[in-house]
């Protein structure tokens, strides 16, 4: 094991936390916190005690040196505490309840239990404290970078309007972004991708603590696991101080070591043993996942010298020694606020509350032909001119995407958002980004590859975190590169996801109207956008796209009280398209209409009303696979197969999407019903 370059005695002042003569209360802090998570496993009878009772002396140090206010949770400047390794909830919960938030003994006795606010997993927002829902490994430690990003930026933010002195100012954002991570997280390759991007930007404020332990789910972290983690992380652009993570002295010198550190992230490597003080089981894979048993918890008690009888007990100095947590912190809070000048918070206020009313949105003239990627951008640079807070990037797609924010200098100093080509960190980090709280990121990639980011859309929409999601080449229409860049099956994937608004807008003008609805949205919201040139329609009314549809166009024949025979149902770049079909049906004698469905979870939210608009046979159109509208429609008219390489109006044609194919199949439904 490398050992620690500094000593308490060389490094700053201040820095390290722990003097000798608090060992023997260390000690016995480490020791009942170790055995509170162990108990509160067994009181659920599932979960995994393994990895907090190794972490119990990382614990107790770490509260020596984080800053937060139980009593101010949302406290700016705050420290972000990351538990990428979700499953060891319980020592999370357990810090929690003693540094003093809203988590009482009895919810810990709850845990994992249903309606109770200490799940399995850490969520947000549901367990105060607790600031981003972990579970997926690896996503914590993206979300970290995050984080870290957003506290430069807002420092950058802070400084570009700042009057002071620019060499006296001190950041106002001077947190620090912990994250805890284990070897799961290290195996996953979104960590690698999110590492990458924090070495690159420096991010000095960020300290990724690894629980090395050398144990998996099937055993020895050797089976599948050997590489050098020093070396990886170095190499990525992070300084690295390994530590005995049941030393505390050890753990403090490199906490000290990574918070003086001004010039790159850090990553401490914690040598632990899991399972730490459970008897026979000690630095066994079988306490990863499992209670330890009550015969062993009793034991593994009574070697530690505590009584076997009590569970969920914690002493009264124990007590007092974690309380130290939110005493330091209300001192750091009021000293924050006292530093704030009348611009920092003009500033804070401007990002806290976005005026949407202030956006000026671009005009688009009916029947130009502009792809929706196009109009989109243009959309993004209004928002961008008005709200502050507002920011985001590509993943090394930006030209194809059209999400290049004019005028705009690159995050974190700016905000064009160079996440590489890391789809999967992109949308984690985005996550974090969101979490913070003062920002509304965006982030883009082709729909194909939103595939690599589904796991943190997912965990995004289960915290209803406000990130936006730009998805270009929305289908078939993709053209020349073939199956595996054409999405079939992706809309319907993010349309079965609860709590993500996804729009796919038919031409430029339905676009501005759902961005109008998703930036007063409580959810993520996804854009679903066309590479080929669609016409430019009437404007949209803001309050039927609200709905998730509205009739486009009714039949010819209303005034004469005539219902459709049937009903074109579309979204996106198939809307013209079911525009012409019903020209053909009409000229036929076959009322028709055609009603567009730019967002399909708002419909379903809004079933009486959309099943309103409906007359006739229904018949829906959309080159995906589109499975799911029928919900709505008696027919689908979708992708029954992946594409094919060929020019875009070629395989609309060839798969049925023509203007003739789709009345064609309209007059087969209606045939159908007549014999």
């Amino acid at each position: 094991m490398q050992k620690s370059q500094n000593t308490p005695d060389t490094l700053p002042q201040n820095l390290t936390k722990l003097s000798k003569q608090n060992e023997p209360l260390l000690k016995q802090m480490a020791k009942e916190l170790r055995f509170l998570c162990a108990d509160i496993v067994e009181g659920a009878n599932s979960g995994h005690p393994g990895t907090p009772m190794g972490l119990a002396e990382v614990a107790t140090t770490l509260s020596y040196h984080i800053a937060l206010n139980p009593k101010n949770p949302k406290w700016l400047n705050r420290d972000r505490l990351v538990f990428s390794g979700g499953h060891a909830s319980a020592l999370l919960y357990s810090l929690l309840h003693l540094w003093g938030f809203d988590i009482s003994l009895d919810d810990l006795r709850s845990f994992r239990k249903l309606g109770s606010k200490t799940p399995g997993h850490p969520e947000y927002p549901l367990t105060q404290g607790v600031e981003i829902t972990t579970g997926p490994l690896g996503q914590g430690i993206a979300n970290a970078v995050g984080f870290a990003l957003s506290a430069k930026y807002a420092n950058y933010l802070f400084d570009k309007n700042s009057s002071q002195d620019k060499t006296q100012k001190d950041e106002i954002l001077n947190h620090k972004v912990y994250c805890i991570c284990g070897d799961g997280d290290l195996q996953e390759g979104i960590s690698y991708e999110a590492a990458s991007l924090a070495g690159h930007h420096k991010l000095n404020n960020l300290i990724i603590i690894y629980d090395s332990n050398n144990i998996t789910i099937e055993g020895e972290v050797g089976v599948a696991f050997s590489e050098n983690v020093k070396a990886r992380f170095e190499a990525q652009g992070f300084s690295v101080y390994e530590c005995d993570g049941h030393d505390f002295f050890s753990i403090d010198c490199a906490l000290a070591q990574a918070r003086a550190n001004t010039t790159s992230p850090t990553l401490i490597i914690a040598h632990t043993t899991i399972g730490k003080g459970a008897s026979t089981l000690e630095g066994s894979h079988k306490t990863h996942g499992a209670p330890l048993g009550a015969e062993i918890l009793a034991k593994a008690k009574k070697e530690a010298g505590l009584d076997c009888t009590k569970s969920f007990y914690i002493s009264d100095e124990v007590r007092f020694g974690f309380a130290t947590t939110q005493e330091v912190g209300a001192s750091l809070q009021a000293q924050w606020e006292q530093g704030l000048s009348k611009n920092d918070k003009e500033i804070l206020e401007a990002l806290l509350h976005p005026d949407f009313s202030a956006i000026k949105y671009p005009r688009f003239e009916v029947g130009a032909s502009v792809a929706t990627r196009s109009s989109n951008g243009k959309i993004l640079n209004a928002i961008s001119k008005e709200v502050l807070g507002f920011l985001g990037g590509s993943a090394d797609l930006a030209p194809s995407n059209n999400t290049a924010l004019e005028n705009e200098g690159d995050f974190p100093n700016g905000k064009i958002a160079h996440f590489g080509i890391r789809e999967h960190s992109m949308g984690a980090i985005c996550n974090g980004i969101a979490n913070y709280g003062l920002f509304l990121p965006f982030c883009a990639t082709f729909f194909v590859f939103s595939d690599y980011m589904a796991a943190s859309v997912r965990v995004a929409s289960i915290m209803r975190s406000k990130v936006f999601y730009i998805w270009t080449h929305d289908s078939i229409g993709v053209g020349e590169d073939g199956a595996t860049h054409q999405p079939i099956e992706q809309l319907s994937h993010f349309r079965a996801m609860p709590n993500l608004l996804v729009f796919r807008p038919a031409d430029a003008n339905e676009n501005i109207a759902c961005w109008q609805v998703a930036l007063h949205s409580s959810t993520p919201c996804a854009f679903v956008l066309s590479r080929q040139n669609l016409p430019v329609l009437e404007s949209s009314s803001v309050e039927c796209i609200a709905k998730g549809a509205y009739i486009i166009k009714d039949n010819e024949q209303k005034s004469k009280n005539t219902t459709p025979q049937i009903t074109l149902l579309a979204s996106g770049s198939e809307v013209h398209t079911c525009l012409s079909a019903a020209q053909i049906l009409e000229s036929s004698g076959i009322p028709t209409r055609v009603v567009s469905m730019p967002c399909f979870d708002l419909a379903l939210q809004n079933r009486e009303y959309v099943d309103s608009l409906l007359g006739g046979k229904v018949l829906a159109v959309e080159a995906l696979r589109g499975l799911e509208l029928y919900a709505f429609a008696d027919s689908v008219l979708g992708m029954d197969s992946f594409g094919h390489s060929g020019k875009g109006d070629e395989l609309f044609k060839h798969f049925g999407f023509s203007a003739q194919g789709i009345a064609n199949r309209a007059k087969e439904m209606l045939e159908s019903k007549n014999k």
